[in-house]
């Protein structure tokens, strides 16, 4: 005799619970950027070149877990937008670099805006929040590594 394991329904399960606050917090992002006029996953590029400067369109590509195929148009639309510049890079001519812009850099100030707006929607303290997104990487690593 085998022991039948139950499978639980959706709102009980981890992966839905992710999906369904990650599309929450994906919308509350939609409309806070909706007046910079930049999609989220653009903030995303331009919160990682105000980190750390210009990039290689495959570094880049990697600390946004994206594929050339996602970061391409995503860089295309943010140069016709006026935010980032592409480059060759100075001492290997085959590596393309993104930078900021003026424009792009001067979002930058509306950012502590948009972290406390969030911030302040999920009701949580922000040592909680440290503490989630600690281990919500924590598990996509995990999950990553054995994929």
């Amino acid at each position: 005799m085998t022991d039948t394991v139950k499978v639980l329904p959706p709102e009980e399960q981890i992966c839905f619970a992710l999906y369904s606050a990650s599309r929450s917090l994906t919308a509350l992002y939609r409309d806070l950027l909706a007046p910079l006029g930049v999609t989220y996953p653009q903030y995303l590029v331009l919160l990682t070149l105000w980190d750390a400067g210009t990039l290689s369109v495959g570094t880049l590509g990697k600390r946004l877990q994206l594929d050339s195929g996602t970061l391409s148009p995503l860089l295309r639309r943010l140069e016709q937008a006026g935010l980032v510049s592409k480059g060759r890079s100075a001492t290997d001519e085959r590596v393309v670099e993104i930078s900021l812009t003026p424009a792009g850099d001067a979002l930058r100030s509306e950012a502590p805006r948009i972290s406390d707006a969030v911030c302040g929607s999920t009701g949580l303290a922000i040592e909680d929040l440290i503490q989630l997104q600690a281990q919500v990487s924590a598990l996509a690593e995990r999950v990553r590594s054995v994929a």
